[in-house]
């Protein structure tokens, strides 16, 4: 990557320093919780759940925490619906970055990469599905920027959505039943939930190292 120009690193400095700031400005200035994202669906009655989807598509452009949102999903729809209306609105929401970060980054996904940037965009070619599913199930990166940082890579779309789909499925299952637990209000079932939180949380903590030997 020795031939970036310095308008390419001005871009890519810029991205970070947006990002930044927005992540800033969510924690100082939004900071809904789950209670406070229900009080709001609540209001739109049968089309609760196409505005949540719509709302989790969109949720990358403005970096408000999937967590959050995650668990509101379960705390309004319940263990099932809830699980699968987030994994509709992430993979719309993922789906979305990865398109803006490959047409804004053009450039940079068609550039010929060297030394070591080189090789992970051949890995990225080669094994893209399980790189993106790895990075899914233990999550050593923001899932929003593994999403962005994919779009200005030349993984191919298929492999990305299809890893990221399958990577989800048990924190978002382990989110919204944790979020459900809340709103049944039997301890028993809470304390089960936060059993099952800390197992799927835990487990790809303990699995990180094998995920630089991909």
């Amino acid at each position: 990557m020795h031939n970036i120009k310095p308008v390419t690193i001005i871009k890519i400095t810029s991205v970070l320093l947006i990002t930044g700031f927005l992540f800033w400005f969510n924690w100082r200035y939004v900071n809904l919780g789950p209670e406070d994202i229900k009080t709001v669906f609540h209001g739109f009655g049968w089309a609760g759940p196409i505005v949540f989807v719509t709302v989790y598509i969109f949720r990358p452009l403005v970096l408000f925490p999937a967590s959050i949102l995650s668990l509101a999903g379960g705390l309004i729809f319940g263990p099932f619906l809830g699980m699968a209306l987030i994994i509709t609105g992430a993979a719309g929401g993922a789906t979305l970055s990865f398109w803006i970060a490959r047409k804004l980054g053009k450039n940079i996904a068609a550039k010929n990469w060297t030394g070591k940037a080189e090789k992970i965009q051949k890995q990225l070619e080669r094994n893209g599905f399980i790189y993106i599913l790895s990075l899914r199930l233990i999550p050593v990166l923001n899932f929003d920027l593994i999403s962005y940082l994919s779009g200005i890579s030349k993984i191919s779309f298929r492999h990305f959505l299809i890893g990221t789909v399958i990577g989800i499925v048990p924190a978002t299952f382990a989110y919204s039943f944790l979020g459900s637990s809340f709103a049944s209000g039997d301890m028993s079932v809470i304390i089960f939930a936060l059993s099952l939180f800390l197992v799927v949380s835990l487990v790809p903590l303990l699995l990180k190292k094998r995920l630089n030997h991909l």
